[in-house]
């Protein structure tokens, strides 16, 4: 395995590639270059770090990642991955949009959806404003590595007072290379005053393979829009998943996110919220299931910056084998907000006595006149409710099955698009043990 210092020069090496290779997008070169020096000034994150410390990147420091290869997938190949094919979407195929996989002709008027590179080339005035304003470069190594290696994404606009009807969908293809591969997704969403929008971003492989997808997305949210917004990744089982999602809210706007996480053996999301306007709404909600020796971990952060705003969190998790998990949840309540209202609730259910899980919630609470609470549990599957279900006729197996299902139901009954609902309901019983799985589910 490569030595750390190694890997760093390797990634500055290839900013200098693409540095030479880029022309067109002048006005983004100098944050960049900004995010390139941050990048080496922090290196990669270690478990010394407190924000890491449960979470060890070593694997992905060691690798030599090389950029992603061209990739083909067909449409024969990628329809059946699909929650829904009918639905606008945005195909990007090892980071690269694929116009040919994409469906963007029956967009409403007042939607704009393309590729982010070609929208930085055109130097279009909303990405000029927004993008890296929010998941700024020196937040963090990760960030600051994508802001300075960022070549394609999805970028969204939603005209003031439009309301789009149907959801429309980012889907992220990650196909085999030859080598380890790694890409760096930028999505850049914008919904404006009085709009309404369902966004899905889905990031799948249809084959098993090595590669990091280091991911991401700005969300703005401007005055009294609403925002849903759904992530599954279905990662291949030896992929790296990195993400950083930042929510910009202004006054009186509704922000629901959704994360599902269902692959990858390494995933963490780092969700942070702004409510910087009064009389906000958000919605953090997720569900993650780990087997093997798979990791995830869900890292919130929701900043109460203005008054009279409400926020929910709820996570729960199911791991079975030698999986681990980890959420950390942090609500800042800021000293001019007052009337905060905030819930932070975790819950983890325990399949192995092999798997590990970790919770650590937190209230930074800087006002007075506020209503702010956490909870966290960690259990296995209750015995005596398995005994009251045997006792009505159902097999050990399928009892167990159904009060999982139940379990991770509390929280799909949150996702609000029924086809993509249906498909993670599927994916939880697929990824059941197979004793465990219901007969009739």
């Amino acid at each position: 395995m490569p030595e750390v210092a190694d890997t760093m020069d390797l990634y500055l090496s290839m900013f200098e590639r693409f540095e030479k290779q880029r022309g067109r997008g002048a006005w983004l070169m100098h944050i960049r270059k900004a995010a390139i020096s941050r990048f080496a000034e922090l290196g990669f994150p270690t478990t010394d770090d407190e924000e890491w410390r449960y979470t060890n990147v070593a694997p992905i420091a060691g690798t030599a990642f090389a950029p992603a290869p061209e990739c083909v997938i067909t449409a024969e190949q990628l329809l059946p991955l699909l929650y829904d094919t009918a639905t606008p979407r945005l195909v990007l195929v090892g980071g690269r949009f694929a116009p040919k996989l994409s469906l963007l002709n029956s967009l409403p008027h007042g939607v704009r959806l393309a590729s982010l590179r070609e929208a930085v080339e055109h130097e279009d005035e909303t990405v000029r404003a927004h993008l890296a304003r929010h998941a700024r470069p020196d937040d963090q190594a990760f960030t600051a590595l994508n802001t300075a290696l960022l070549e394609d994404g999805a970028f969204l606009e939603i005209a003031r007072g439009v309301v789009v009807e149907k959801p429309i969908h980012i889907v992220y293809v990650s196909t085999p290379g030859c080598t380890a591969w790694i890409a760096n997704p930028r999505n850049l969403i914008v919904a404006g005053a009085n709009s309404q929008v369902t966004i899905v971003e889905s990031y799948i492989a249809p084959e098993p393979s090595v590669y990091f997808n280091n991911v991401v997305t700005e969300i703005v949210a401007m005055e009294n829009a609403v925002v849903d917004h759904y992530k599954v990744t279905l990662e291949s089982a030896a992929a790296f998943h990195i993400a950083a999602l930042k929510l910009h809210q202004h006054r009186n706007s509704n922000v629901h996110s959704f994360v599902g996480s269902f692959g990858g053996g390494l995933v963490r999301h780092d969700i942070h919220a702004v409510l910087d306007g009064e009389g906000c709404d958000c919605g953090l909600n997720g569900l993650y299931m780990v087997d093997g020796s798979r990791h995830v971990d869900n890292h919130l952060v929701v900043d109460h910056a203005k008054p009279h705003c409400n926020s929910r969190e709820f996570f729960k998790g199911i791991l079975d084998g030698k999986g681990k998990g980890i959420f950390s949840g942090r609500i800042i309540v800021r000293p001019d907000a007052q009337k905060t209202d905030a819930k932070q609730t975790n819950m983890s259910l325990l399949m192995s006595k092999d798997a590990q899980v970790e919770s650590k919630p937190q209230l930074e609470i800087f006002a007075d006149d506020v209503k702010c609470t956490h909870g966290a549990t960690i259990g296995q599957v209750n015995d005596e409710a398995v005994f009251y279900l045997r006792s009505r006729g159902l097999a050990e197996k399928d009892a167990r099955g159904m009060l999982v299902h139940a379990f991770a139901g509390e929280v799909l009954d949150r996702v609000k698009v029924g086809p993509l609902r249906a498909q993670l309901e599927k994916l939880v019983v697929e990824r059941l043990p197979q004793a465990d799985r219901p007969k009739d589910l």
